[in-house]
């Protein structure tokens, strides 16, 4: 009975968070070493400000509940982006909104993100989006020239997909059904509370948690190049400033050998 306990916590501790041994931050919590910008036009029909020059100050460091947060404004569209590229990972956002929106409360954490700025919307590298937009938490969208597999079903009314890991597999994807698959399930907390997304990326499989439930399996992970699909796996990792204002408590990073398999069911 002891044996099964401890083997029952192991599986709860893989499922809802990270264990400690191998977890890094990918903010030092003093400055955003490691990282780069790239921030859009400030009116429509202008000129992007570009890369590394922030002087809207969309991306800082600020305190809160006394401990250090990025803070991102959300008055213009633009990116924050690992220097690094990353695969076989799982990476855990702790996040919440702000008080300030410009258009709406939307953002996106976006990985497997490749080539140049501006491939997608003009903004952001061609990536795959785990959308943290208000009541759409979890949802997927092939940002620029990325391309996913999901088992999905149609909505009621026909015009969009839901995912269902008992769907049909569809493709999804520049030039494909559609960019953007919608979550199994709603499981955002209010606003102004912490909310804690786990994206588990393995091979060309990705998993979106949402507070602890599964609400998106991405599979055959891709990029589309003249037409052709070519396979995807790793990449740099972006958060997005895009009309609402974000705190980011945390943004760990640990290494994986699997997805588990209780988040694939």
């Amino acid at each position: 009975m002891k044996k099964l306990v401890l083997i029952c916590v192991a599986l709860c501790i893989a499922v809802s968070g990270f264990t400690q041994k191998g977890a890094k931050s990918l903010f030092n919590g003093k400055n955003l070493k490691g990282w780069e910008t790239y921030v859009g036009a400030k009116e429509k029909g202008s000129a992007p400000i570009g890369l590394n020059v922030d002087p809207l100050k969309i991306f800082t460091i600020v305190k809160m509940d006394g401990a250090n947060v990025l803070r991102i404004s959300g008055e213009v569209n633009a990116s924050i982006a690992t220097v690094k590229e990353y695969e076989n990972y799982h990476v855990q956002m702790v996040f919440k909104w702000g008080e300030k929106v410009y258009r709406q409360l939307n953002s996106g954490l976006l990985y497997h993100s490749y080539g140049s700025f501006g491939a997608g919307l003009d903004v952001w590298m061609s990536s795959h989006e785990f959308q943290l937009c208000t009541a759409k938490v979890g949802d997927s969208y092939c940002m620029g020239k990325s391309y996913f597999e999901i088992p999905v079903v149609k909505s009621a009314d026909g015009k969009s997909f839901i995912y269902s890991p008992t769907g049909e597999k569809t493709d999804f994807g520049d030039g494909k059904k559609a960019k953007n698959a919608s979550k199994g399930a709603d499981y955002e907390k209010p606003k102004g509370e912490w909310n804690v997304v786990d994206l588990y990326c393995f091979g060309r499989t990705a998993v979106h948690v949402v507070n602890g439930k599964v609400n998106m399996v991405n599979y055959n992970s891709g990029k589309i190049e003249n037409g052709e699909v070519i396979p995807l796996s790793k990449g740099k990792i972006q958060i997005q400033s895009e009309g609402g204002e974000l705190y980011v408590k945390s943004l760990k990073l640990n290494p994986i050998k699997e997805i588990p398999a209780e988040l694939l069911k």
